[in-house]
């Protein structure tokens, strides 16, 4: 960029340049004088690029609502409106401001000769129109929006994450409509919420179901109101429903005589493709979850060293549950055999969890080999805790091994794995 002069003008220096022909359709003056608010020319020539490119800055929010509409007017006025030194506020919000805020961003609006700038009253009073985005669109936008809650979710995580978001949609448009997200009242979610209480009187659902529901919309509608500037107008205090008090229904594990006499009997699992059975057969000794196992790299699977274990860790195949499910786990038992087989990890189910689940689980009922009805393969992981529970070892090795947080401060680094190898091989199976 040129070397810009400071140019002198009674004790204070001031920047004077023209206005490119770039900016001449939003900037009526030819040449413009910003005070520096400095009498050194040291400091003025100091401070004089950086509101130079300030400038610049501003302008181009300015080009980019220029004869557009929606969106991108939103953004040029909010962004207009940072530049200036304000938040963008609607008119109404505007309006609640003291006087004193008021008067100040009515003063910025209109140029030294008294002419209205209607990009900076946009910016300043709020006058752009809400976006027009319906609630399905706010689903789509939810995910260019909010990129970082999916960042390293495999393909079928990603899935998983979509499915119950826009089945939460899809339920909200069949009662209410496919409303403008702006125009969602509070008796809209109300209104949603009688449907879904209907639902639970009738015990065609529970009321977690609808709470569900309920978190998701709440979540993507703030999220892609927040990034595009829309007010919304409802309330989502008393929405929820009152869940059963009753026990939390969990998955039964399997007793240590089904899993020996039953799914390790010989030839019991044989009907079973190699990578499933192996996945299923290292659950027995490790407790891991069905996608941890699946998603094992090859460089995850030792077996070779002191102590044979793999490495549940974030990779190309999954994203994981949460921070304590990074891991490693001693292998033991018919586990360590199994996935002998297996060195180079588990390609068929290694992105798809949910048909790995389906595949054993339908398998085993179709075998016999389900304990009851409620158990699943699942059931496995809920087996070897038991064990580990039975056998004393200290709690924080449990959930250590199990992927689980801790219910009090962490100290230290935990127990060597060699160690845990020592207390785990007297319960392998």
């Amino acid at each position: 960029m040129k070397k810009i002069t400071p140019t002198l003008r009674g004790d204070t220096y001031y920047l004077r340049k023209r206005v490119p022909i770039r900016y001449s359709v939003i900037e009526h003056k030819e040449l413009v004088h910003i005070s520096l608010a400095t009498d050194s020319f040291d400091v003025a020539r100091r401070k004089a690029p950086e509101v130079w490119a300030q400038m610049i800055e501003a302008w181009e929010a300015k080009l980019d609502g220029h004869d557009t509409e929606g969106e991108a007017r939103m953004k040029a006025a909010r962004n207009l409106a940072q530049r200036r030194g304000y938040r963008y506020l609607d008119a109404p919000e505007v309006a609640r401001l003291p006087l004193e805020e008021i008067l100040k961003r009515v003063e910025s609006i209109v140029d030294k000769r008294g002419r209205l700038d209607m990009k900076e009253a946009e910016a300043a009073l709020g006058l752009v129109p809400t976006p027009a985005l319906t609630v399905s669109q706010a689903y789509d936008e939810f995910y260019r929006v909010a990129g970082d809650r999916i960042v390293g979710k495999s393909p079928d995580q990603l899935r998983r994450h979509k499915a119950p978001r826009l089945k939460a949609t899809n339920n909200f448009i069949a009662v209410i409509g496919n409303k403008q997200l702006a125009d969602v009242t509070t008796d809209d979610m109300f209104a949603f919420r009688a449907k879904w209480l209907e639902r639970v009187a009738a015990g065609e659902v529970k009321a977690e179901s609808a709470n569900k529901d309920f978190i998701y919309l709440g979540a993507m509608w703030r999220a892609v109101a927040q990034a595009k500037g829309i007010a919304l107008r409802f309330d989502t205090d008393g929405l929820a429903l009152s869940a059963s008090k009753g026990k939390k229904a969990t998955r039964p594990p399997f007793s240590d005589k089904w899993i020996k006499e039953k799914l390790l009997a010989r030839d019991a699992l044989s009907g079973l493709n190699i990578e499933a059975r192996t996945i299923l057969l290292v659950m027995v000794n490790t407790g891991a979850r069905p996608s941890e196992i699946a998603g094992l790299l090859p460089e995850e699977i030792r077996l070779d060293g002191k102590v044979p274990h793999i490495i549940i860790q974030p990779n190309a195949n999954r994203h994981l549950k949460n921070r304590h499910s990074e891991r490693y786990i001693p292998l033991t038992g018919v586990s360590i055999e199994a996935i002998r087989a297996m060195p180079g990890g588990f390609p068929t189910y290694a992105q798809k969890s949910a048909t790995l689940s389906a595949t054993v689980n339908k398998f085993l009922a179709e075998n016999g080999l389900l304990e009851t009805e409620q158990h699943s393969m699942y059931s496995l992981r809920h087996a070897f805790e038991d064990r580990m529970l039975t056998a004393g070892i200290d709690e924080r090795i449990r959930r250590d091994l199990m992927g689980h947080g801790l219910k009090r401060e962490r100290y230290g680094k935990g127990s060597d794995m060699e160690h845990v190898h020592g207390l785990l091989l007297p319960l392998a199976l």
